[in-house]
């Protein structure tokens, strides 16, 4: 069954699959409450909620046995969206990840009650609360990197990452892959605002937390100018990392990026309408952000592009 799952992701377009038992990660809860109380999870308030479920799958799946981990490349074939215009994270550019992986995982969890129908199982991805990043770590998919993200040797960071939780048995993966991160301090160097700390991230300075997930009020003012050119998300951290020279370009067109969105001139942006962010969007994770935030967004970082500051990064 554990390889027939492994030939069965490889078919629906995921880069990689883990195997592990389900139990709780004590550390990783440790570490989790440390993070919440120095409040560098700024306005993500959620993440102070259901710590036992994220600490421990089995309260997420009742008799669950294993968690299975999948890793789903982004990466673009080429950046469409130049330094005098404004950008998106790369993993925002084509269609919603939530919807699109979710439709691979319902098809695993399909098989894997055509198999046997006593099987219960649930899948994820950034939807739940989940230790993602430590589930593929214990799978040996990748390790954890100083700019917080899970990097793999063969393809560096630009992944998604889902999860099945299930009640199934399955022969679970031993080796940890070991950190090779070495004195490589890159990313936390190349970030603007100072945001990284080794594997640690606080939120409070994070470009992407204030663009993706501060839903509202303004920008700290002090952002601006760091914050070059980018409206959603930022990838500088994953720019500068030598292990992503080694990215390939996704197969999976959904993550491809969206023509109009990448063919958008600086004009466009600036005069968007509510109707054409609709229909532009409709299925693009910027969907999520709302179109008055994009408006905000947008004006944010508008003075640095009309003064003709290149980005940061």
């Amino acid at each position: 069954m554990t390889a027939e799952v492994r030939k069965l992701s490889v078919k629906l377009g995921f880069h990689s699959c883990g195997f592990a038992r389900a139990r709780h990660l004590p550390e990783n809860e440790k570490s989790l409450r440390e993070w919440l109380g120095k409040g560098m999870h700024a306005g993500m308030n959620y993440m102070a909620n259901n710590i036992e479920n994220r600490s421990d799958p089995r309260c997420l799946v009742e008799g669950a046995q294993s968690v299975i981990v999948l890793l789903h490349n982004y990466f673009p074939e080429k950046d469409l969206l130049s330094d005098d215009n404004y950008t998106l994270a790369r993993y925002a550019r084509g269609n919603d990840y939530h919807k699109v992986i979710k439709r691979k995982l319902k098809k695993i969890i399909e098989y894997l009650k055509e198999q046997d129908p006593a099987v219960t199982a649930r899948g994820f991805t950034d939807s739940a609360p989940v230790f993602e990043k430590a589930w593929a770590a214990q799978t040996g998919l990748g390790w954890i990197g100083k700019n917080t993200l899970l990097i793999t040797r063969e393809q560096g960071s630009y992944f998604f990452i889902a999860e099945i939780i299930t009640n199934q048995l399955f022969d679970y993966d031993v080796h940890r892959e070991p950190d090779r991160c070495g004195d490589c301090n890159l990313c936390i160097e190349a970030c603007p605002t100072g945001a990284l700390n080794v594997r640690k991230l606080d939120a409070r300075k994070c470009i992407s937390y204030w663009t993706t997930e501060q839903r509202e009020g303004g920008l700290p003012e002090d952002l601006r100018e760091k914050s070059g050119n980018r409206i959603f998300g930022c990838d500088i951290c994953q720019e500068v990392c030598p292990w992503n020279k080694k990215a390939k370009p996704t197969d999976e067109p959904d993550f491809w990026p969206n023509q109009e969105i990448a063919g958008m001139e600086r004009e466009k942006w600036e005069t968007l309408s509510e109707e054409d962010f609709k229909r532009i969007f409709h299925l693009s994770p910027l969907r999520r952000l709302s179109f008055c935030n994009l408006v905000r967004n947008v004006n944010f970082v508008r003075p640095n592009l009309k003064e003709g500051n290149r980005p940061s990064g």
